[in-house]
């Protein structure tokens, strides 16, 4: 195996995590979901800093790392969302980005031109937020920490980022798809 390939098969490892993190949160064995979900997390930051640091990017990596993370968030939200631990809608809310941000760059790439981007800035924060969430929701199940105010603030951060970046990526998406139009 080639080093290069170590960042996918982190990807893939955080993949296969999802399924033994929605098994603990629903026996309710939260402390386990809690490790599972920060392995996951630290995963993500590895990979990521591997696939920067030493040039192992790869066509791959690039569609399994965001994947990897929509799948446990999607996973992680519709888990804690049938649970009671977060609103229904805002769980709603969280995954219906992911489906027209997904569904945007399907048809950009079906119908438009290959993707080259890369996340906005806002769209990072916004990941990094949820992730956050997760792990505090799932701490506060497990230990009633941290209080939900920090919760409910967390929340309102996640709201504004989705708005910034939704827009950033459709007004984006729109531009390009213009310019490639006139230009092809």
């Amino acid at each position: 195996m080639k080093l290069k390939y170590i960042p996918n098969m982190i990807c893939i490892v955080r993949i296969i995590l999802v399924a033994p993190i929605v098994w603990s949160l629903l026996q309710e064995r939260y402390g386990l979901a809690l490790g599972l979900s920060l392995a996951a997390g630290l995963s993500d930051a590895l990979d990521g800093y591997l696939a920067r640091r030493f040039d192992w990017r790869t066509r791959l990596g690039g569609l399994l790392d965001p994947a990897a993370d929509k799948l446990l968030i999607f996973a992680a939200f519709v888990t804690l969302a049938y649970m009671g631990w977060v609103p229904v809608w805002f769980a709603a809310i969280v995954i219906g980005r992911d489906i027209v941000i997904i569904g945007g760059t399907l048809y950009y790439q079906l119908f438009v031109a290959p993707i080259h981007g890369e996340p906005t800035d806002a769209s990072k924060l916004n990941t990094v937020f949820q992730i956050l969430f997760l792990l505090l929701t799932i701490t506060h199940a497990w230990l009633g920490q941290p209080p939900l105010i920090v919760l409910q603030v967390l929340g309102v951060a996640i709201l504004v980022t989705i708005v910034i970046s939704t827009v950033q990526y459709v007004t984006t998406g729109l531009t390009r798809a213009r310019q490639a139009k006139h230009s092809g």
